[in-house]
């Protein structure tokens, strides 16, 4: 595999209009788009920064980690699928399969620790309007049961005492 860099960075965050003003306003990255009312694409040239809006609040002074997903540019839709084989003989647990999303060909695994990781190729053009071809779905939507079979398996795994 040849990663050609980090493109996106998925935030949650508990007010989005703050978190779009310090990012946008302040640092002076762009709104990219919007989609809804609770998920904001900021760029940086062909960076881009995913605010969502977070399900439960998170406190400033909690040392809890807030990053929904990361993800891994490639340089092509090819790429995207060797890489997918690539991590499966390595024996990563892939979430999903690659499919055509918005912003190029992608799917997402997990880490040992259960964190999200995106690997993708990027349209020339930049995210592309939403179509019958693409897929729209949340990985997050896959993720719960993955980190659910992960948890069951971690403790399957555990050696057992035996009481004597």
């Amino acid at each position: 595999m040849k990663l050609t860099g980090i493109n996106q960075i998925t935030l949650r965050v508990n007010d989005l209009r703050m978190a779009e003003e310090f990012y946008g306003g302040i640092l002076g990255l762009k709104l990219d788009h919007r989609v809804g009312a609770n998920i904001s694409y900021l760029r940086l040239n062909s960076d881009i920064l995913v605010l969502v809006k977070a399900e439960t609040p998170g406190s400033p002074q909690a040392r809890d980690i807030r990053v929904d997903h990361f993800g891994f540019r490639l340089a092509s839709d090819a790429e995207v699928d060797e890489a997918v084989y690539y991590l499966e003989d390595q024996g990563v647990h892939i979430v999903t399969r690659p499919a055509h999303r918005r912003e190029g060909k992608a799917f997402f695994v997990m880490d040992p620790d259960g964190n999200l990781v995106e690997f993708y190729s990027m349209h020339d053009s930049g995210i592309q309007a939403d179509s019958t071809d693409i897929d729209l779905s949340s990985p997050n939507s896959h993720a719960g049961p993955t980190r659910q079979k992960m948890v069951e398996e971690m403790e399957a795994k555990k050696p057992r005492r035996s009481r004597k």
